[in-house]
Parts: structure tokens; sequence; C-alpha cells
């Protein structure tokens, strides 16, 4: 009876360890399509920075703008999400190896090992948006993501040697929705993250003819969603189907008072526990409508062919509350409902204070203490000759934030009260998931090309660290280590119009050795949160394509 009752533990337990890990998409999206200049120069625009968005990459770059702007960018966004997965020789979990993700017999065949392998292949069907005025997400059509226009504005009063301005723009919007039959349905079948900063009251001053100074305050807009399968392929869980199959077939679906006091309820059931069923579904969606930051930067140009610029990007502190639902399958409710209903099984329950009885649904409030990392960068502009010229940043981000995940929940439930068995610091009403993620440092390179008085060609590229360790890579978070590379074209329309055009791409392959990550393949009787591969081989693949068209004037 204990280790049927830490089979079902460890398996709901671990229902919360994926949304836990939805924040790690975070890298995925940030910074990506902001601004179509710097993003066709690699990002690499601290010392020269572009237009009205200074305000995100070096506020001081305001002060260089000289009466009343405004821009305008148009973004479009396709995310290709890929992931792989296979047996390696001898795999199983606790005997059995017939998982249906990786095998190709035929299903209830009456036999406990796989006798025919086969590669599964996930990959995502659209883009996921979660909108405010509805709290609800909203599946597009296939295809890119398209956003715009953004605005920005900007005045510099005249003989003033302050610039004003705002802008509105995107720094991290990411979202999918995969098949309802795929096999990635396990880390996301339904996925948003986004920050949206909507008003950035910002202002730039000009010190000296080299020097000047700019501050900005970032008023934004934060939510994650998740709609997710949930199983969990563990040693308990393989005792669960020895005793379901082996033990408890003879006496299936009865219930007498022998039985019940001997075998603690466990085979009262009709349905029991395995490692490779789907367990239970979760909704979550939490939101917060102000979430403040702030930038600070400086830009230093003391000849026409150097600058040296430098900005820090505060950490955002959120605090986002929502909804949660929490679908139990019929074999998870009818396993706790049946142990419980026995005298003997109760108190065991009672012991462990798990409750003795589920619904079919569990729903509640849910709120998440998140810090978005805070950020430095730094850079230089040269020009070796007239129209050749040369950016090169380095950039830091402190995800060193991020180790560990809280959430409170309004009340007690059957996940909560399981899940503290085996998640240290945690409680009955509150979860903390270990992340143990790294800060980074990356270098960026730009670079452009008066082709003639009005063509500029840009071409950029930044190698992005991985701010994921070894062995917490992760499906959900199908971005490690990545190659952006990107190609552009500014336009001088007329002395007071600039058309930018801008074309990025975000690489990323990793490959994950069964048992190498526990956020996604570990096995064993303590890969409770969160393994739902485990002791599978893992492939990944991501591309994120961006197309931006922007259009800056004087007026």
């Amino acid at each position: 009876m204990k280790n049927n009752n830490k089979a079902l533990a460890c398996g709901l337990a671990a229902l919360l360890g994926c949304l836990l890990a939805t924040g790690a998409r975070a890298q995925l999206a940030n910074n990506l399509a902001i601004d179509v200049r710097a993003m066709s120069m690699g990002h690499a625009v601290t010392a020269d920075p572009p237009g009205i968005m200074a305000i995100h990459f070096n506020p001081a770059g305001l002060a260089k703008l000289d009466g009343r702007r405004v821009d305008l960018q148009f973004l479009g966004a396709d995310f290709n999400l890929n992931s792989e997965f296979s047996a390696p020789p001898d795999y199983n979990v606790f005997g059995f190896s017939d998982d249906p993700i990786v095998c190709n017999d035929a299903p209830n065949d009456g036999v406990d090992f796989c006798r025919d392998f086969k590669t599964a292949n996930s990959t995502i069907e659209g883009i996921s948006l979660y909108v405010p005025f509805i709290n609800d997400t909203v599946d597009l059509p296939p295809g890119p993501l398209l956003a715009g226009p953004l605005p920005a504005f900007s005045i510099r009063p005249a003989g003033s040697k302050f610039t004003f301005g705002t802008a509105t723009y995107l720094p991290m919007a990411a979202g999918f929705y995969r098949d309802e039959d795929d096999v990635g349905n396990f880390m996301g079948e339904r996925v948003a993250l986004e920050r949206i900063t909507y008003l950035s009251p910002s202002v730039g001053y000009s010190v000296n003819d080299e020097l000047s100074i700019g501050a900005s305050i970032g008023m934004s807009f934060q939510a994650v969603a998740l709609e997710q399968d949930f199983r969990a392929p563990n040693e308990l869980l393989g005792f669960a189907r020895v005793l379901d199959e082996s033990i408890c077939a003879p006496f299936k679906g009865e219930s007498n008072i022998a039985l019940d006091l001997i075998l603690f309820g466990i085979c009262r059931p009709e349905e029991g526990l395995g490692p490779f069923k789907n367990l239970a579904s979760l909704d979550v969606k939490m939101d917060q409508r102000f979430s403040p930051s702030y930038n600070l930067g400086v830009l230093w140009e003391p000849h026409e062919r150097f600058a040296w610029g430098a900005v820090w990007r505060s950490a955002a502190k959120t605090h986002m509350r929502g909804d949660y639902k929490i679908s139990y399958s019929n074999a998870a409710q009818e396993t706790i409902n049946g142990i419980g209903g026995s005298p003997t099984g109760a108190i065991a329950l009672a012991v462990l204070g798990i409750p003795s009885r589920v619904a079919a649904e569990e729903v509640g409030r849910v709120s998440m203490d998140l810090t978005m990392p805070a950020s430095f960068q730094t850079g230089i502009k040269v020009r070796p000759t007239e129209r050749l010229q040369f950016n090169i940043d380095a950039v830091w981000a402190d995800y060193k934030e991020w180790d560990s995940f809280d959430f409170t929940f309004d009340r007690s439930s059957a996940v909560l009260s399981l899940a503290r068995l085996f998640s240290p610091g945690s409680t009955s009403s509150r979860l903390s998931y270990p992340l143990n993620y790294q800060s980074t440092w990356n270098l960026a390179f730009g670079a452009s090309y008066d082709l003639t008085g009005r063509i500029q060609l840009r071409a950029g590229y930044e190698p992005r660290a991985s701010a994921i360790p070894e062995d917490r890579r992760s499906p959900l978070v199908p971005i490690n280590e990545a190659k952006y590379y990107s190609l552009g074209l500014g336009y001088k329309w007329d002395k007071d119009t600039d058309i930018d055009l801008g074309i990025a791409q975000l690489r990323s392959k990793d490959e994950i050795p069964a048992n190498t990550s526990c956020a996604a393949n570990c096995t064993g009787i303590d890969n409770v949160v969160y393994n739902p591969y485990a002791g599978l081989d893992i492939k990944t693949e991501a591309t994120v394509t961006i197309l931006g068209l922007a259009f800056r004037t004087r007026f």
C-alpha cells in the first residue's frame, strides 16, 4: 500500500513541475524582435542606438534625436520547434518497455515488452497568444505571428539638451500549440509567454558634444499560460502496474472487508496506474497588468569614427495571479478514491496528509513571484572607412536569479499534498521547484556598409550562450546554445524619413541522451518533477525566423 501511494504521489507531484518549466521559455524569445535596425545588426547597437528604440538598447541615444519624431515597427515571426524521441538499447521502466511513444506494437496486446521500436516526432501546429482582455489563449492560423504597427515617439524642444520619448514594444513574446495527439504534449500542448511594454517614458540628456546619458521606465504586461498532458514513467508507477496486473488481477473491481483490510483498497479500481498512462492534464493562466522596470544608459562619442556605449536593464519583479484547473484521468481518480474508500487505505492516506477522495477536476487560484533577470550590455562602434562600420557588444544576463520557481495556491489540494512529500521547501499550499540556472555572457557583432548616400547594407551575428545547465535541458525549452544571423537594409526616403528592412534567424540544435537531464528524461525512483520521457533519447531543433519593416520620420 505504501509503495502504491508513493507511486501516485510521484505522478501527481510532477504535474506541477511542468508549469514551473514554462517560465524558462523566457530565453527562447527574449530580445529578438524589438527594433528592425537593431535586429539586422545582431543587436550590437549599444554604441549606435537605433532611433527612438534607444529607449531599450541605450536611452542615452535619445539625445542624438532632434525635433519631433515617430517610428512605426511592423514585425513577423515564425516559430518552428521539433523534437525527436527514441529508445536506447535495453530501454525499460521497471521491466516494461511498451511505451506507446516509441513502441509500434498494437496497444493492449497482452505483452509488457516492445517488439518493434520506432522513432517519434513532435512539432508545433501554430502560434498561440494570451489575450489580456479575455484572459485566455487564442490559437492563430498556421503561419507567422504578425505584430504592428508598434509606435514610438520622441520630442526635443528647440534649444533644449533634453529629448523625451516613449515606445510600445515586445521584450519577450513566444507561444505555440500542438495537435491534440502529438507526443510532445507532455511538454506543453498549448503555451504562451509574453512581456509587452505598453508605455516607456524616457529621457536623454546631452551633457556635451561627446557625452550623453539617458534613462527610461518600462511599464509592462506579463503573462504565462500552459495547457499540458501529464505522465510519469517512474519506477514506483511501474511497480503500481505490477500490482494492478499481477496481484490485483483476480480481484479486479471487487470490494469486501477482507480484501480492503488486507490490500488497503488498492484492487478496488477498475483501471489501475502505470508508467506510460496519461494521469492528468493541467490548465493554468496567470498575468500581471503592471510590471515596472528601468534602463540606464551612457554614450560617449569622442570622434565621428568611434563611440562607446553601455546600458543597464534592471530586473523586473512580477507577481502574477490567475486560475488553475487540474483534470485527473480515470485511473488516477479511481486509484485515490479506491484506496481512500477502504478503512486501512484511508488511515494510510491520512498519515501521509493526502485527501481520501478527489473529484474529476480541481480548480482554484494560483500566484507566482517571477523576477525577469537584469542585464548589462556594453559595446563599441568603429568606422575604419567613410562607408564601413563595425559594432561589437558584450552582453550579460543574470539568469542565476532563477535558482527556483515558487507557486502559491489558494487552497490545499491532492496534488499539493502529494507534491510536498517529494519537493523540498513545498507545503500543502506552496510548491517550490529548483532550477539552478546560470548567468551568461556572450558577444554580438554587427556591420554596415553605405552602398550609396541613400542605401545602407547591414549584417549581424550573435552566438547566444545557454543559461540552462546540462542536467536541466528540456524539449519545453528547446533553445540552449543558439546562433543568431541577420541581414538588413536601410533606405533614406528623404531628409526626414528612413525605411528599414530586416530578416533574422535564430537556430538551435541539441541532443539529450537518456538519463542526462532531470527536466526531461531522468530515470530512477526519484525522477519525480518532471521527466515525462524518462529513459528516452531526445533530440531538439528550434528555428525562429523574423521579418521586419520600420518607418521612421520627423515631423
